[in-house]
C-alpha cells in the first residue's frame, strides 16, 4: 500500500536531543532526512511506524526524529516577519488584539519616508486597520500608543515564546512528543 508522503516532515534536533529550533519548529522533508541519515550527517532517533519507501533493491524507513551529530550552536536570531510575529506574540503593538499571521503586518514606528529603518527597534507587529490609520505618520502624531518597546529578541525567548504558542491538532506527529516539551510540568 502507497501512502501519500508529501506532508510527511523530519523533527530535526541538535546533538543535545533539544529542537534545532523552536521558532519556527525546526522540521525537514522526509527525502532530506533520508539522504542525511545514509550519508551518516545525522543519527536517526525514530522512525515512522509503517512507512518504508523502496528501492529497486532495498526498503528504507522514513526517519520520524533525527539528531545532528554535532552541536550546533545557534547564534543572533534572524529578522524575519515570523520572528517579529513571533516576538509580539502575535499581537497588534497599538490595539493589544491577538490575531493570526494573515490579518497581520508589520509597521514601521518611525515611517521610512521620516528616516526610520527596518531593525527590530523600529518595527512592531501591527493589525491592518491600525496600520491604515497610521500610515505613514508617527504614533503620536494620530493617537496611538505601544503596547511594548520593540526589542531584539535572544533565540531563546523566540524560543519560550514559540512554546507559548497553542500546537495546531496534526502538526506534530506523535513520535516527536518525547522531544519537544513545551514547558508544562509532566505527571508524576
Amino acid at each position: 500500500m502507497m501512502q501519500n508522503l508529501a506532508n510527511v516532515r523530519t523533527l530535526v534536533l541538535n546533538a543535545d536531543m533539544q529542537p534545532l529550533s523552536w521558532a519556527p519548529l525546526s522540521v525537514w522533508r522526509w527525502e532530506d532526512a533520508i539522504v542525511a541519515v545514509h550519508q551518516d550527517r545525522v543519527i536517526q532517533v525514530k522512525a515512522y511506524d509503517n512507512i518504508r519507501i523502496r528501492s529497486a533493491r532495498s526498503s528504507f524507513e522514513v526517519p520520524s526524529v533525527v539528531a545532528l551529530k554535532r552541536y550546533r550552536k545557534r547564534k543572533k536570531a534572524a529578522f524575519t516577519r515570523y520572528h517579529l510575529f513571533l516576538r509580539d506574540e502575535f499581537t497588534c503593538q497599538y490595539c493589544g488584539n491577538r490575531f493570526n499571521a494573515k490579518e497581520l503586518t508589520f509597521d514601521h514606528i518611525i515611517p521610512r519616508s521620516k528616516g526610520g529603518i527596518s531593525s527590530w527597534r523600529n518595527i512592531v507587529a501591527c493589525c491592518k486597520p491600525d496600520n491604515l490609520r497610521k500610515g505613514s505618520k508617527t504614533p503620536e502624531q494620530v493617537g496611538l500608543r505601544l503596547r511594548r518597546k520593540p526589542f531584539e529578541p535572544t533565540i531563546q525567548q523566540l524560543d519560550r515564546a514559540a512554546k507559548k504558542m497553542k500546537i495546531i491538532h496534526g502538526e506534530i506527529h506523535q513520535t516527536w512528543l518525547d522531544f519537544l516539551y513545551w514547558g508544562e510540568e509532566l505527571e508524576a
